[in-house]
């Protein structure tokens, strides 16, 4: 049996244990305004649920660093980054797709942590917020499926034999006939639109409440770039008579009151992010179409930009938690 107190943490599990305190640090803040704004009870309890996981995990995590003797980070807190007397800035609908997308990408995040974890109380840990995000997410849909706002991805016929590619034609997308977009280049398609959707809504809501000029430029810039990405991902899905996604004109209400923290709306947004790197990643990876490459490339060096200029910005303002990193060794050879 493994003594976990005399094996050190490795580095991707110390990334892994930073990241999740940073994100259900903030995950309690959003969801305890969204709790305070919703009206849909079922919704309600489903909101109460995800709470009580991630106030969960944080005892968790905190425990975790004060073993290891590690400062346990700041994240983000009800006191400094919460303002629960801000009117309802978001609507029922907004929330059921937040969650839905939330679960989703934590589904992500844990698969990814697990596959990391050594340790097994670290393994044991990411185990079972695993298991935990599989049921929120399957929660989630069977809400919005109840409720009848689920948008499903487009169906297309099914094949009737199994046949193999005879031409290189078939990777061909600038010159000549397209052809047909395959099942996981609609998937990704579809989904890019929706992940792309519920950030514009977020940057509209954001720039709608900040009090900061430099703050409202950049969110107004993020919500451009969501615009012009979604228009590429429905003229290619149109091209194929095939169903656009859902938009965001019935997310947001008036309100122009934060109901959280500039910080936090920022650190909201870079994650975003992140996580939509990683999908233009993952898509690009697996598409068979040259025409869809060279759009998931320059969808992701208009990203990687935007998602700079955000860092500079968290920097700029001193709100940037600076993460574990290996030591300087030149900087203590110097000392």
């Amino acid at each position: 049996m493994e003594n976990n107190q005399a094996v050190q943490l490795t580095s991707g599990e110390l990334s892994q244990l930073w990241t999740s305190y940073q994100n259900d640090s903030g995950s309690i803040c959003m969801v305890t305004y969204l709790l305070k704004i919703v009206k849909d009870p079922d919704l309600k309890a489903l909101l109460e649920h995800s709470l009580q996981l991630s106030k969960s995990h944080i005892q968790t995590l905190t425990t975790l660093f004060e073993q290891e003797n590690l400062p346990v980070p700041k994240g983000f807190s009800k006191e400094e980054d919460l303002n629960l007397d801000a009117p309802p800035l978001f609507t029922d609908v907004f929330i059921m797709e937040f969650m839905n997308q939330s679960s989703q990408q934590s589904l992500n995040a844990y698969t990814m942590a697990k596959s990391l974890a050594t340790r097994s109380d670290i393994d044991d840990f990411y185990s079972k917020c695993l298991n935990e995000s599989n049921k929120l997410n399957t929660m989630t849909k069977s809400l919005l499926l109840e409720k009848g706002v689920f948008t499903r991805a487009p169906v297309i016929p099914y094949p009737e034999k199994v046949d193999f590619v005879k031409k290189q034609s078939f990777l061909t997308g600038w010159f000549g006939n397209r052809r047909p977009l395959t099942a996981l280049e609609i998937a990704n398609i579809f989904s890019n639109h929706q992940r792309n959707a519920i950030g514009e809504a977020i940057l509209i809501a954001f720039r709608q409440v900040t009090n900061t000029k430099e703050i409202s430029e950049f969110f107004e810039r993020g919500k451009q770039i969501a615009a012009k990405q979604m228009e590429v991902l429905e003229s290619i899905l149109r091209e194929n008579d095939l169903p656009v996604p859902m938009n965001s004109d019935n997310f947001i209400t008036k309100s122009t009151v934060a109901p959280i923290s500039e910080r936090l709306m920022l650190f909201a947004i870079t994650s975003l992010i992140s996580l939509g790197l990683g999908y233009y990643g993952t898509s690009m990876s697996t598409n068979l179409r040259r025409d869809l490459t060279a759009h998931y490339h320059r969808f992701i060096d208009e990203v990687l930009k935007y998602s700079e200029d955000g860092a500079n910005l968290m920097i700029d303002f001193g709100w940037m938690e600076e993460p574990p990193h290996a030591s300087n060794r030149d900087k203590l050879a110097d000392q």
